[in-house]
């Protein structure tokens, strides 16, 4: 292309700059130079890798183009997370910050150059986005928000400078910041048109930072926002945190991270904390915090990150008010991966405190005495988790090798032998070698209990083996009676303790139980599918209206079921035994057990049929 040619194109424009170079120049202009020019060679590795054309610089800035907003989007998060790690690395003085603007539009071509407002803009939005920070057009926002795993704080409406229509910009919440910071606010950005307006501007500049000092930066500051000033929080969910350890094969620690808050979470009874197996359903997932809490029925939501460089971790979290989407809090723990049950621990007291909730002294003190992990055997452990969660055959399998090799490390590992425990359970709970798995879970459940009595999962394994293979139905209601009052958020065991008093004929103590386990497992199609039981009991018990009214509450249950897994074939199962009860045709149960059938092969269906 010749230097007269124009050549015109929408395209992704990406500016940034040095935060405090000019003040540093005049400082130490030697230090200056020297992390300007290691800032420009820490850059020009990551944009080819992201398909960015570097036009030029301007002094400490950069003019990048991009084919793509998401391609920018993910350059400029890269460049962040990079210059965040290697601030940790550093001396204060020595940190290099940048502030990036990014914006989609119309640009020319010429000279070897780029002009236009797709360029200008994307410098004004710029200035916006404050140390270390990112900020978007609402162009840019609209294109990314379903394919970037991220975060947008909205800013309020803004006119840049030399801009005639005040535009929508977003800042892009970076996981891995000591605090997400409240993204700058100003209600204009403009040039002067009189000497009367630019004394009554600088006035009101003046005003607005004594503001910053003196107040509205303390009462704005996520970090220090009281939960308080919100509805008061009673219930919340642990979404899966993302892994941005520079290994991803790490995925598997993140969600054990997961797994680990919400398992030591579920111990504060002051709280109702949504059921890991509920909150992994959203890993990977575009829906806002929002849609997620209202499915949750959840009033917060913990969101996170973990970083695992060698055996150092590094975990950011964060608390957003459900209705909202308002960050309420954020914090970075770090340590060694041998800690990692104390950064948990610590993690859940910082929570605590946040929304002002009681823990119970006993958590107080397992809290304060966290043991320290194998980093070998914690890593097998935390496979196993991951393979568990799976619920299938294959998955079970691969648990029992994981968990198995925990213990090989560490036979003192307790929550390696309560994995074996919930492992054998489910495997014989999925009629997977029945009889045995019910003997090994029983003496993997002992072993864990040995080790550490505060194992709730281990309580609510051995309690549903002594009622299922046993039948010692006081020592049984001992064991869950205890898991709950350890964890009273652990699902499980109120839905083993709900079939436990069905066996037993206490049907309303049944229904409360599982009623509790549905509203902390929400999503479970298994656990909703068995409410119906107690509704049952109580119609056998009734007549007329009164045994109508439970059947049709039985229904509702399998039907809400088959929303949550329209594939699930108990609830239709279960209908059909619903409808041989308490219909006077068969017709309808039949359908229900063959639309059973075909779905999956089970002995007792086939029974039905004939």
């Amino acid at each position: 292309m010749s230097a007269n040619t124009e050549q015109r194109k929408l395209a992704a424009i990406m500016f940034t700059d040095m935060v405090g170079y000019a003040a540093l120049s005049q400082r130490d202009d030697k230090l200056a130079l020297e992390l300007l020019e290691e800032h420009r060679q820490l850059l020009r590795e990551i944009f080819p890798r992201f398909n960015g054309t570097e036009i030029k610089t301007i002094g400490d800035a950069f003019l990048i183009e991009f084919n793509s907003a998401l391609e920018a989007a993910q350059c400029a998060i890269e460049i962040q997370r990079t210059l965040a790690k290697r601030n940790h690395d550093v001396t204060a003085a020595r940190h290099i910050e940048l502030k990036i603007g990014i914006h989609i539009g119309d640009v020319v071509h010429r000279g070897g150059d780029v002009y236009g407002d797709g360029v200008n803009i994307a410098s004004r939005i710029e200035q916006l986005a404050g140390p270390g920070g990112i900020c978007v057009s609402m162009d840019v926002e609209r294109q990314i928000r379903n394919a970037l795993e991220a975060r947008f704080e909205k800013l309020m409406p803004t006119e840049l400078k030399n801009i005639s229509v005040p535009m929508d910009l977003f800042r892009i919440v970076l996981p891995w910041e000591k605090e997400a910071q409240a993204p700058l606010k100003p209600s204009a950005i403009s040039p002067s048109k009189s000497s009367a307006r630019a004394w009554t501007t600088g006035v009101v500049v003046v005003l607005v930072l004594l503001m910053i000092g003196v107040g509205w930066w303390w009462s704005e500051r996520p970090r220090r926002t009281p939960a308080s000033t919100s509805s008061r929080i009673t219930s919340l969910a642990v979404l899966p945190f993302k892994n941005y350890s520079p290994d991803a094969s790490q995925e598997y620690f993140a969600d054990g991270m997961t797994d680990l808050l919400t398992t030591e979470l579920s111990g504060v009874g002051a709280l109702m904390v949504k059921s890991h197996q509920s909150a992994l359903k959203f890993k990977g997932s575009t829906k806002s915090t929002p849609e997620i809490a209202q499915e949750l029925h959840a009033d917060a939501i913990i969101e996170g990150s973990v970083l695992r460089e060698s055996n150092h971790v590094t975990v950011n979290v964060q608390l957003i008010e459900a209705t909202t989407d308002r960050h309420l809090w954020a914090r970075k723990f770090e340590g060694d991966v041998s800690n990692i049950f104390k950064m948990r621990n610590e993690v859940v007291e910082a929570i605590a405190r946040e929304i002002r909730v009681t823990i119970s002294p006993e958590q107080s003190s397992r809290l304060s005495n966290a043991r320290t992990a194998n980093p070998a055997a914690l890593q097998e452990y935390l496979l196993g988790r991951q393979s568990w969660n799976r619920q299938s055959e294959k998955g079970f399998d691969d648990a029992l090798n994981h968990f198995n090799r925990a213990k090989e490390i560490d036979s003192n590992f307790a929550l390696a032998w309560a994995g074996l425990a919930d492992t054998y359970w489910g495997a014989a709970d999925a009629n997977i070698a029945p009889t045995e798995a019910r003997l090994k879970a029983k003496a993997a459940a002992q072993q864990a209990l040995e080790l550490d009595d505060s194992l709730a999962e281990a309580h609510s394994a051995l309690g549903a083996v002594n009622y299922v293979s046993e039948y010692q139905w006081a020592d049984s209601e001992k064991e869950f009676q205890r898991a709950i009052q350890l964890k009273p958020n652990y699902a499980v065991a109120h839905w083993q303790y709900g079939w436990l008093l069905v066996f037993v004929g206490r049907a309303e103590e049944a229904l409360k139980e599982m009623q509790r386990a549905v509203e902390l497992d929400p999503l479970s199609p298994v656990m909703t599918t068995d409410l119906n039981v107690p509704h049952q009991m109580r119609a056998w018990k009734s007549s007329g209206v009164g045994a109508k009214r439970e059947y049709d509450k039985a229904i509702a249950q399998c039907r809400e079921a088959l929303e949550l897994d329209p594939s699930f074939y108990l609830p239709h199962f279960v209908l059909g035994t619903i409808e041989l009860r308490a219909a006077e045709t068969d017709s309808n149960a039949i359908e229900e057990f063959r639309v059973a059938q075909a779905m999956e092969t089970q002995p007792i269906i086939i029974a039905y049929l004939g």
